[in-house]
Order: structure tokens, then C-alpha cells, then sequence
């Protein structure tokens, strides 16, 4: 089960905090991302972690913006972003997957998550 949290409308320039409460995943590498949908658009790979690992793959358009980190003891991941652009509205969705052999190629695309959270709207004006 994923629950996201943190969404909000901010100005640009303007920061948010996307929390994902995890349970019931493990795997030799669960990846947990970060994804985001704006209106008539596909669902976009913004951020990902190896959960426990610490390593990171980030999309180009919010490379030095935007940090995801994990708290393996709340078992929750994280998505500090900065310097917010009106192009980085949308829903967000957090995703869990066990990517196995397919990390890190496969982290950016939607259909290698089988799990996905409810979504969280970020409203950038």
C-alpha cells in the first residue's frame, strides 16, 4: 500500500515536500518513484530510489531541483521540490516495484510499477 501526502499550490520559485508512506514491499531492489501526470500528458519518471540503497535516478528537467531520500525506520520516501516551474504541475503519484534485474533502465517508465498510490495534485502558478 502506498499513501501519498504534500501537494499543494505554490507560486513559482516556491517549494514542496511529497511524502510516500510505504508498507508490505521487499525485494532485492525495490525501487520506489516518483511519477507525475499532467492534463492530456502520459504519466512521467520525475524521481526514483533503490529503497535501503540510497541510490538515486532523477528525470533532466528537475536534475538540481528536485531530491528524493528515504527514511528505511518510517519506511516512507520523500520528494523535496525546489524552484518550482509552472511545467511541474500535475498529479504525482507515488510506485513501487521490485525492478530486479530491469533497475535502473526501467525506473522512468510507468509500466514497470505494479503499485501505485492514490496521486497528490501540485499546482505551480
Amino acid at each position: 500500500q502506498l499513501v501519498e501526502s504534500g501537494g499543494g499550490s505554490v507560486q513559482a520559485g516556491g517549494s514542496l515536500n511529497l511524502s510516500c508512506s510505504a508498507s508490505g514491499y521487499s525485494g532485492t531492489a525495490y525501487c520506489m518513484g516518483w511519477f507525475r501526470q499532467a492534463p492530456g500528458k502520459e504519466r512521467e519518471g520525475v524521481a526514483s530510489i533503490i529503497f535501503g540503497s540510497g541510490q538515486t535516478f532523477y528525470a533532466d528537467s528537475v536534475k538540481g531541483r528536485f531530491t528524493i531520500s528515504e527514511d528505511t525506520m518510517k519506511n516512507t520516501v520523500s520528494l523535496q521540490m525546489n524552484s518550482l516551474k509552472p511545467l511541474d504541475r500535475g498529479i504525482y503519484y507515488c510506485a513501487a516495484e521490485d525492478l530486479g534485474s530491469r533497475w535502473p533502465e526501467a525506473w522512468k517508465y510507468a509500466s514497470s510499477y505494479r503499485y501505485w498510490g492514490q496521486g497528490t495534485q501540485v499546482t505551480v502558478s
